[in-house]
C-alpha cells in the first residue's frame, strides 16, 4: 500500500463513514468523515484543474479552518507540496518564504487581504502565480479567484493517488539562528512514522475528542489532526485560542485530550470559566513548544486534569519525548521518556559520548519521523543530520530511569507564548539604525508568555531613546516578536573568539520583562 497521507482520509472514510471527523467551530460545520473526503476530493480536483503537478508548492496563508484541513490534505492526495504560512509574520517575511519555497500559489484567507495585496504589488519578488482567496466573495481581489467558488463546481470524484512515500508532503518554515528561516522538509513517510509513534506512546484512542486550538502552521496542530483521521478520533477546531471558549467547548464538546503550550495553560487558569466548565471527560492536555513550569502542572493536578508535558521539533515532525500519565508527578520537571519509534541521547558535544545520568549535555534524536533535510540549506542539513541522528541544540539531561529533562536551549532561543523566537532575527533589524552601534538580544521570565525579548543596546548617538529603538522594529518585525524593553550598555560581553555572551546579559538583565 503506497504511504500517503491524504489516502489515511480515504481509508478513515471507508472505515467510519458516519463518525464526525471535524467540527470547524468558528463556522459551526460538523463534517462526518465521509463527507469531509468527499471535500478533500472536491478540492483535489479543483487544484488539478489548475494545471497543478506533483511536486508544485502550495503556501496556506489561512487561520484554522475547513479550507486549511481540506487544502492540506488534498495537495497530499495529489504530491502537491504544502508551505503552511504562520499568519502573524509581516509581508518582508512572507516574501522570503514564498520565494525560497518556490510556492506559485498562495491560498489565502479575507483576513489576510493587506498582506496579500501588498505581495501581489511586489510581483517577481515571489514566484506566485495563482492567488486563491478564501472568504466573502464580495471582498474577493481582482487579482484573485474564488477559492470557494472553484471547489463548488469541482467534482467530488475520488482522487487516483500516485504520490506518495519519499514524496514531499510540507515544507515548514521555522525562524533561522542567522536570521532567516530554514524550510524543514518532510515526505509523506517521515510523517507517517511521526503518527505511528505518536499513536503508539500516547493515550489516544477511536472515538475520542480531540480539542484542536494551536494553528495550523504549527507542527504541534498538524501532526495531531492527522492523527485524528489515523486512529479515528473526532477532531474538534478552534479558529484561534481564546480561554475562556475553550473551557466552554471542554464541557460542551466532552473533550477528552488537546494540545496546548504552557502560555495558553496559563491563560486558562486566569478565566472564571475554570470553575464552571464540566471537565470530568477530559482525560489530560499535552503540553509542550517549551518547558512547562512546575507550579502549572501543580495548579492543574490539583483540579485532576493531569498537564503531560512533550517535547519535539519541528525537524522531528513533532514527536521526539512524552511523559506518560503514571509518571507525570513522580517525575515532576520531566519532558518524559524517548516515543516509541525513536531513540535520544545525552551527549558531549565536544566529543560525541553519551554523557553520565544526570549530566547535561546535548540531546540527539534518531527516527524514521526526523525531517530529510533544511529546504535549499545544505550546510545547515549537514550540521543538523549527522550518522542518522538529529542534533537539536537543546541541552538536557536523563536520569537513571531514562526520564529526559531540558535544562537550556543553546542556541539562545527565545520561546514567547508557544512561538519560537531567534534573537538573531531582531538583532539584524535593530543593527541598521543608525544611532546603534552594537545590539544583542535575551530572553527575559515573563508571567504572561513565559519570555519576552529584550534589547541590550550600545548607542551610536547618545541622544537614542528606548521608545525609539522599540518604535524602531515596529513594522519591520512581527508583533511577537518585538522587544518589549529595551536597556543600554557601555559594553557587550564578548568571549575571546568574538561570540557574545548571553549568559552574562541575562545575569545582568534578569527580568522580569514589564507586560
Amino acid at each position: 500500500m503506497q504511504t500517503n497521507i491524504g489516502g489515511i482520509l480515504a481509508k478513515r472514510a471507508l472505515l467510519s463513514p458516519k463518525l464526525e471527523g471535524l467540527y470547524d467551530v468558528a463556522n459551526n460545520l460538523r463534517l462526518s468523515y465521509a463527507q469531509l473526503n468527499a471535500r478533500v476530493d472536491q478540492a483535489a480536483n479543483m487544484l488539478a484543474g489548475l494545471g497543478l503537478k506533483k511536486g508544485d508548492r502550495v503556501a496556506l496563508l489561512l487561520m484554522n479552518s475547513i479550507e486549511f484541513v481540506e487544502s492540506f490534505l488534498a495537495c497530499a492526495k495529489l504530491g502537491l507540496v504544502v508551505v503552511p504560512l504562520n499568519w502573524r509574520l509581516v509581508p518582508d517575511e512572507l516574501e522570503f518564504i514564498l520565494k525560497d519555497s518556490g510556492s506559485t500559489v498562495l491560498i489565502f484567507g479575507g483576513d489576510f487581504n493587506a498582506n496579500a495585496d501588498e505581495l501581489h504589488a511586489r510581483g517577481t519578488k515571489t514566484d506566485v502565480k495563482q492567488w486563491l482567496y478564501v472568504g466573502p466573495d464580495a471582498n474577493c481581489p481582482k487579482y484573485a479567484k474564488s477559492y470557494t467558488a472553484l471547489a463548488k463546481a469541482a467534482p467530488a470524484t475520488p482522487i487516483s493517488i500516485t504520490a506518495g512515500e519519499d514524496d514531499m508532503l510540507y515544507i515548514m518554515y521555522t525562524s533561522g539562528t542567522t536570521g532567516l528561516p530554514k524550510g524543514v522538509v518532510h515526505t509523506h513517510n517521515t510523517s507517517y512514522w511521526a503518527i505511528a509513534t505518536l499513536a503508539a506512546t500516547a493515550d489516544m484512542r477511536l472515538y475520542d475528542r480531540f480539542l484542536l486550538s494551536l494553528p495550523m502552521f504549527h507542527v504541534g496542530a498538524l501532526l495531531p489532526l492527522i492523527v485524528c483521521v489515523y486512529k479515528g478520533l473526532s477532531c474538534v477546531m478552534q479558529r484561534a485560542f481564546d480561554p475562556v471558549a475553550t473551557w466552554k467547548l471542554i464541557d460542551s464538546e466532552k473533550i477528552n485530550v488537546a494540545m496546548l503550550v504552557p502560555a495558553m495553560v496559563n491563560f486558562m487558569l486566569q478565566v472564571p470559566e475554570i470553575e464552571t466548565a464540566d471537565v470530568k471527560s477530559l482525560r489530560y492536555f499535552f503540553c509542550g513548544a517549551a518547558p512547562v513550569p512546575d507550579h502549572l502542572v501543580l495548579s492543574y493536578h490539583k483540579r485532576n486534569i493531569p498537564v503531560l508535558q512533550i517535547y519535539g521539533l519541528t525537524e522531528t515532525c513533532g514527536p521526539a519525548c512524552l511523559v506518560s500519565l503514571d509518571d507525570y508527578m513522580d517525575k515532576l520537571g520531566s519532558t518524559g521518556k524517548a516515543f516509541m519509534h525513536t531513540d535520544v541521547r545525552i551527549i558531549d558535544a565536544a566529543t560525541g559520548k553519551d554523557m553520565p545520568v544526570n549530566e547535561p549535555g546535548e540531546l540527539i534524536t534518531r527516527s524514521k519521523h526526523n525531517m530529510i533535510a533544511y529546504w535549499n540549506r545544505e550546510k545547515a542539513t549537514a550540521e543538523t543530520l549527522r550518522d542518522g541522528w538529529l542534533y537539536t541544540g537543546d541541552i538536557a539531561r536523563m536520569d537513571a530511569d531514562g526520564y529526559v529533562f531540558i535544562a537550556d536551549r543553546s542556541k539562545d532561543m527565545i520561546i514567547s507564548g508557544g512561538e519560537n523566537i531567534y534573537p538573531a532575527e531582531i538583532e539584524g533589524v535593530l543593527l541598521t539604525h543608525p544611532k546603534i552601534r552594537e545590539v544583542a538580544v535575551i530572553g527575559q521570565p515573563s508571567a504572561k508568555w513565559g519570555e519576552s525579548p529584550l534589547a541590550v543596546v550600545v548607542k551610536a548617538d547618545p541622544s537614542l531613546s528606548e521608545a525609539e529603538v522599540l518604535g524602531f522594529a515596529n513594522g519591520k518585525l512581527s508583533r511577537f516578536k518585538l522587544p518589549k524593553a529595551a536597556v543600554f550598555i557601555d559594553e557587550i560581553p564578548r568571549n575571546p573568539s568574538g561570540k557574545v555572551l548571553k549568559r552574562l546579559l541575562r545575569e545582568q538583565f534578569p527580568g522580569d520583562a514589564p507586560e
